[in-house]
This record gives C-alpha cells, sequence and structure tokens, in this order.
C-alpha cells in the first residue's frame, strides 16, 4: 500500500466518522434532549478534544521510530510514517471514547426492550467495521505490523463492553436517565467530528491530493449513509 491510497482510506474514513457524528449521534440527542442541549453537549465534545490534542504533547517521534520496522527508506518517508501512526493512534482514543457509551446505550436499551436492544447492537456493530478498519490501518501502514494494527483496533473497541460491565456493576437496575446517555453520546459526535476534520481529513488531502481525498471524504459520507438508511428500515429501533 503506498501514500496515495492509505490517503484515500483516511478520507473514507473522515467520511466514516462525520456521517455517523451529524447523521446519527447528532440528530438523536437533539429529539432526545432538544436543539440547544444537544448543540451544547456536541461542541462540548470538540473543545474537550482540541484541549486534549493542545495540551497533552504526543509521544516523541524518535521513541515511536524504534518500534516500526527499518525498511531502509529516507527520513522524510519514516517521518510522514510516525504522522500516520500518531493518526491511527489518536483515532483509536476517540473511537474508544465512541463506544463507551455506545455499550451504555446498549445495556439500558434492553431495559426497553430486547428487540430494541439487539436492533440497536446491530446498528453499532455495523457501525464498529469501519471504525475498526480506521484505526488498524493506519497503525499497520506505519508499523508494517498486522498485529499491532490488530491489537490497538481491539482496544480501542474493548470499551463498549466495559462499558456494559460498569453499568452492570454500578447500576444493576438500569436507573440511567436516557437523556444522559444522549448528552454523552453528542458529545461524542463533537469528538468524531474533530478527529475527522482535525487529523484524518488534513493527512488524506496531504497523501492523495485535493481531488481524491474529497471524493473519499463524500464516499465515506455516502457509504455510512446507506449504512444507516439499511439500518433504520429493516432493524427500526421501535
Amino acid at each position: 500500500m503506498d501514500f496515495q491510497q492509505l490517503g484515500i482510506l483516511q478520507g473514507l474514513a473522515a467520511g466514516l466518522m462525520l456521517s455517523i457524528s451529524i447523521m446519527e449521534l447528532l440528530p438523536d440527542a437533539i429529539s432526545e434532549i432538544g436543539f440547544v442541549a444537544a448543540q451544547f453537549w456536541f461542541y462540548l465534545g470538540i473543545v474537550f478534544f482540541a484541549v486534549i490534542v493542545t495540551f497533552i504533547p504526543e509521544p516523541d517521534a524518535s521513541s515511536i521510530a524504534l518500534t516500526m520496522k527499518d525498511r531502509g527508506e529516507d527520513q522524510q518517508t519514516r517521518k510522514t510514517r510516525v504522522k500516520v501512526l500518531m493518526s491511527g493512534l489518536i483515532t483509536a482514543v476517540g473511537i474508544a471514547l465512541h463506544n463507551f457509551p455506545e455499550g451504555m446505550a446498549v445495556y439500558l436499551s434492553s431495559y426497553k426492550s430486547t428487540s430494541t436492544s439487539l436492533s440497536l447492537a446491530l446498528a453499532i456493530a455495523l457501525h464498529n467495521i469501519p471504525e475498526g478498519v480506521a484505526v488498524a490501518l493506519p497503525v499497520y501502514f506505519a508499523t508494517g505490523s498486522r498485529l499491532r494494527g490488530f491489537n490497538v483496533a481491539a482496544v480501542s473497541g474493548l470499551a463498549e463492553p466495559l462499558a456494559v460491565v460498569v453499568l452492570a456493576l454500578l447500576l444493576p437496575s438500569g436507573q440511567l436517565p436516557h437523556s444522559w446517555v444522549e448528552m454523552m453520546l453528542a458529545s461524542v459526535g463533537g469528538i468524531m467530528a474533530f478527529i475527522a476534520l482535525h487529523e484524518l481529513l488534513p493527512l488524506s488531502l496531504e497523501h492523495a491530493g485535493r481531488g481524491r481525498a474529497v471524493a473519499a471524504l463524500f464516499s465515506g459520507m455516502a457509504l455510512m449513509s446507506f449504512n444507516l438508511y439499511f439500518v433504520h428500515t429493516f432493524f427500526p429501533l421501535d
């Protein structure tokens, strides 16, 4: 895989994440807690992750480079691979934050009805496939290790069952207001939008060029839109 192909995949991942954010998480929050509250929590998520990116320094590039296979590349190419790796790791953090409240949502929906919880679980499972790819591919590309890509994606995904375990222990009766879950998911939507526009899209533009990056972005959004349509049409959350 060359840098251009990686850039296209990064653009697709940005589109997928943007689509989840603005077509699924934010509208659901608006319908549940109102426009103003949903917007507040959405932008709070953006500010939260912007602060994390600004004030928590990234690991030193030289130390990261030691974990990467030596492919006989020049220094610039190696720096680019380090940048790609950091993009994958930051995306993993964002997706882990995304997955935690989704796990909570599945757990809490089970108290409403089995059909609702199963439908929601299926929708989230379909969402998680491209999200896992968005994490694993940059790590694999940067390190040359399929196992490392798998491990990072798996760890970010484990936030979802972890949320179920935490809620089952702390709230065995499931008495957490649904509006609280929607607030968290609205914030997560902001985090996802920030990652897509701050991390993934710039790298896609750099590696694939403006035309391909924009095409990949909208292709990712269209793909996730079809996914959402399929889920809501054949597995309605009633």
